[in-house]
C-alpha cells in the first residue's frame, strides 16, 4: 500500500486539520474531534484492486460522526457502503440503532446515507473497503437493514471474507484489470454471504421471508459454478423448508428454480463479454457456470438472449473492440 499520510510528517499544529481534509477526501465528509488532549498521532495508507478503494488507518484519540449536515455535503458518496476491518485494538461505532465494539477480526458496514458515530480510544488499525451499494443492497435489500451490525471475526464465513480481502490487497497490484474486477466481486459475494448470516441471529419476525430469501440469492451468488445446485440445497443452506423457500419466493413474484437458471445465464453472458475470459472454452466456462454440458447451456443460452454463446461471444467482443478503437 501507498503511504498517504503521517502525522510523523507534518508538524505538531497542522496534524488534525490535514488528517481531516484527507479522510474526507479518501472516505466521506464528517465531524471529527479528539477525545482529549492528549497528542493526535495517525498513519493513512491506500490502494486499489479492481476499482475498488482500500484504506488502511492507524491512529488513536479520536471521535468521528455523519450527521444530516455531512450526509448532505456534495462529496458526500451516497452510492458507495464501506466495509470495515479491525485490524488490531478495538473501535467504538453505533449507526441504525446497534452499538457495538468491534475487535480484531470483526467486519461491519458503514452506510453514507445514514448517521453513524465511531470512537477510537487506545491504538488501533482498520481497513476501509469502498463498496458499490448496489452489490450488496441487491442481495440483501436495504442497508438500513445491516448498516451498524458486526460480523464476528470468528464465524467462519467471516474468516473467508476477510482472509480473501487480505489477500486480495497483498495481490491485487499483479492482477490484470479484467481479472482484478472478477476477484473484488468474488469478495463481495463473501461480504453478503457473512452479512446474510450476521442479519439472521437479529431478525424481527415481520422481515424474516424478505431476509431468508435475501440470504437464499446470496447463497445462490457464492454456489452458482456447482451444478448440483438445487432448490434443495439452498433451502437447507438457509434452515428453511423447501416449501417454505418456494412460498417466500412467490411472494416475491419469483420462482426459485427459475431464478438460479436466470442467474446462470447472466454470469455467462458476463464472462462471453468478458475479453479476459476469451481464452474459456464454451464447455468449460458453461461448466463454471453451473450447466452440466455444453449442449444444455447452448440450448438455453440461445432460448434466453436469441444468440449462440459464440456468436454472443463474438458480437460482445466486437462491440468492445469498436469502443476501445
Amino acid at each position: 500500500m501507498e503511504r498517504i499520510f503521517s502525522t510523523n510528517d507534518v508538524k505538531s499544529q497542522d496534524r488534525f486539520g490535514l488528517w481531516r481534509e484527507i479522510c474526507e477526501d479518501r472516505l466521506v465528509p464528517m465531524d471529527q474531534s479528539r477525545l482529549n488532549d492528549q497528542a493526535f498521532d495517525a498513519v493513512i495508507e491506500g490502494t486499489s484492486v479492481g476499482g475498488m478503494s482500500f484504506t488502511q488507518f492507524g491512529l488513536s484519540n479520536l471521535k468521528c460522526a455523519t450527521n444530516s449536515r455531512t450526509i448532505r455535503h456534495q462529496n458526500n458518496r451516497t452510492d458507495k457502503l464501506f466495509l470495515s476491518l479491525v485490524l488490531s485494538g478495538t473501535v467504538s461505532s453505533e449507526q441504525n440503532g446497534h452499538s457495538t465494539t468491534d475487535r480484531p477480526g470483526d467486519l461491519s458496514i458503514r452506510d453514507t446515507n445514514s448517521p453513524w458515530r465511531i470512537e477510537h480510544g487506545n491504538r488501533s488499525d482498520v481497513l476501509a473497503i469502498e463498496i458499490p451499494r448496489d452489490r450488496l443492497e441487491n442481495q440483501l435489500g436495504a442497508a438500513r437493514h445491516f448498516a451498524g451490525l458486526t460480523m464476528d471475526g470468528s464465524r467462519p464465513v467471516t474468516i473467508l471474507a476477510r482472509s480473501y480481502f487480505r489477500n486480495l490487497m497483498s495481490v491485487g497490484h499483479r492482477l490484470t484489470p479484467h481479472a482484478a474486477e472478477r476477484m473484488t466481486s468474488i469478495g463481495i459475494d463473501l461480504v453478503a454471504a457473512s452479512l446474510a448470516e450476521r442479519m439472521a441471529l437479529e431478525t424481527p419476525k415481520a422481515l424474516h421471508g424478505t431476509l431468508t430469501v435475501q440470504r437464499a440469492k446470496a447463497y445462490v451468488a457464492t454456489h452458482l459454478g456447482d451444478p448440483g445446485l438445487d432448490v434443495l440445497q439452498v433451502a437447507v443452506a438457509v434452515g428453511v423448508s423447501l416449501r417454505q423457500l418456494q412460498a417466500l419466493f412467490r411472494e416475491h413474484g419469483r420462482n426459485v428454480t427459475a431464478w438460479i437458471w436466470h442467474q446462470r445465464l447472466e454470469r455467462a453472458a458476463q464472462r462471453l463479454s468478458d475479453p479476459a475470459c476469451l481464452h474459456v472454452q464454451l464447455g468449460e466456462l458453461a461448466h463454471g457456470c453451473g450447466f452440466a454440458s455444453q449442449a444444455h447451456f447452448s440450448r438455453r443460452f440461445r432460448d434466453r438472449y436469441g444468440l449462440s454463446p459464440r456468436d454472443y461471444r463474438h458480437s460482445a467482443l466486437s462491440q468492445t473492440a469498436a469502443r476501445m478503437s
